[in-house]
């Protein structure tokens, strides 16, 4: 019981050097919420704010990769585990940081995972923040089922979707998943929506546009705006530089600037 109690009063110390808490999700793999989540943390940093990011995707830590972090092991000290920083900003934790080689295969059942990201916001330095992003992996199992409870007081949760019907269909789920857990809904963001031409500049509709504004309207979340595939999104997340940092005159990073501002608004509230 002792145990429990100092556990408790150190999460809400923790977290009570963090202003603002937003959660990164999505209804399926593969629609590119990693890349959203990294890219709005360097974001958000580039606009001078302190940032954490953190990676919960415990089978498939990302975040390492697309910010040039893998390879590196974390450090702890007598006050907890330093995260790594990516710039003067930007901290970042994940457990890819953590396995002894990047291609380790994590078998845990839903126990481990949530005492894993209990330590990652009790023993980690993160200091003041001005936001605590969160990387979640896909759909509404035991990691931000664990995170959501954990914080208790999120600001609330971006979710990233493509314009596919198929995807639309599971968004529609993590949007039921915020509301059964009274978690505010930030906002819905359209990823892979048009294709950059890497010539001519032209944007091409390859797979749909609008279906994630259309659903945002319908379940009466707001739309955020819309991400185009570039193919230098894919040279800057292979490369280990988030583009809004590489190609910060891309179509693809003014329009996460758009997609950035309500979450700068919550800084004023």
């Amino acid at each position: 019981m002792r145990q429990e109690v100092l556990e408790s009063a150190a999460l809400s110390q923790t977290l009570s050097l963090i202003k603002h808490k937003v959660l990164v999700m999505s209804g399926k793999g593969g629609v590119g919420k990693s890349t959203v989540a990294a890219n709005l943390a360097t974001a958000l940093s580039m606009a001078g704010k302190k940032v954490g990011l953190l990676d919960i995707d415990i089978h498939g830590p990302s975040i390492p990769k697309i910010m040039g972090l893998e390879g590196i092991r974390i450090t702890s000290g007598n006050n907890g585990l330093h995260p790594l920083e990516f710039n003067e900003n930007l901290k970042v934790i994940s457990l890819g940081f953590l396995l002894p080689n990047k291609d380790d295969a994590v078998i845990w059942r839903g126990a481990m995972k949530h005492s894993l990201i209990k330590q990652f916001l009790t023993e980690v330095e993160w200091g003041e923040l001005d936001y605590l992003i969160v990387d979640s992996p896909p759909g509404t199992g035991d990691e931000p089922l664990s995170v959501v409870q954990l914080i208790g007081d999120s600001d609330g949760a971006i979710i990233v979707t493509t314009p596919q019907q198929v995807a639309l269909a599971d968004v529609r789920r993590s949007l039921n998943f915020c509301s059964q857990m009274s978690l505010p809904v930030i906002g819905v963001v359209e990823n892979m929506s048009g294709f950059v031409c890497p010539d001519c500049g032209k944007l091409v509709d390859i797979f749909k546009s609008g279906g994630g504004e259309k659903m945002a309207i319908e379940m009466g979340v707001p739309f955020l705006g819309r991400i185009p595939i570039d193919p230098q999104i894919v040279d800057a997340s292979d490369s280990g530089t988030p583009f809004v940092d590489k190609f910060a005159q891309s179509m693809a990073a003014k329009a996460f600037g758009v997609i950035m501002a309500p979450v700068l608004e919550l800084d004023k509230l």
